[in-house]
């Protein structure tokens, strides 16, 4: 049975075992790989040692990171590039490579999936109001992620 009190503490060569099946099971970032370290009860000198020993050894790659988070979290999430974005720099991703990642995204499927969103929101609201079925539908959009300049015109399309 798992305790949940004080984390267990682990030497360096146990807690790269432990940290090289972290990283092989999904791709991980940086500032993931070293709290977990650090959540092992290893010095600061040794989370760099061992996290730049991923690196060298391909377990971590912040740009493969950033294109993998930003492919599933808007095909599986429906996440729009601001959303994605701020997920990113949370992970302490460099801005560049959070821009190569974003760029990667298909602006067909995204346009598409964005007009599907509205779509099926605008289908699910019951307000009888338009201005506040318009509101409902904006903040909903906003909330994925979306960009302002392509919800206004969709909204305006959607719900006339």
């Amino acid at each position: 049975m798992r305790s949940f009190g004080t984390p267990k503490k682990y030497d360096k060569a146990a807690a790269y075992a432990r940290i090289a099946r972290y990283c092989a099971y999904q791709e991980r970032s940086p500032k993931e790989v070293r709290d977990k370290l650090r959540s092992y009860g290893l010095t600061s000198q040794e989370v760099e040692e061992l996290t730049d020993r991923m690196i060298d050894e391909n377990y971590l790659h912040e740009a493969r990171f950033a294109e993998a988070y930003a492919g599933g979290k808007f095909r599986l999430k429906k996440w729009g590039r601001v959303r994605i974005r701020m997920g990113l720099r949370q992970h302490g991703i460099a801005d560049s490579l959070i821009e190569e990642s974003l760029a990667a995204l298909d602006a067909v499927d995204y346009r598409a999936t964005l007009q599907q969103l509205a779509q099926k929101k605008a289908a699910s609201l019951t307000a009888e109001e338009p201005l506040l079925r318009k509101q409902k539908l904006v903040a909903y959009l906003l909330n994925k992620g979306y960009e302002p300049d392509l919800v206004w015109p969709l909204v305006e399309t959607t719900l006339s």
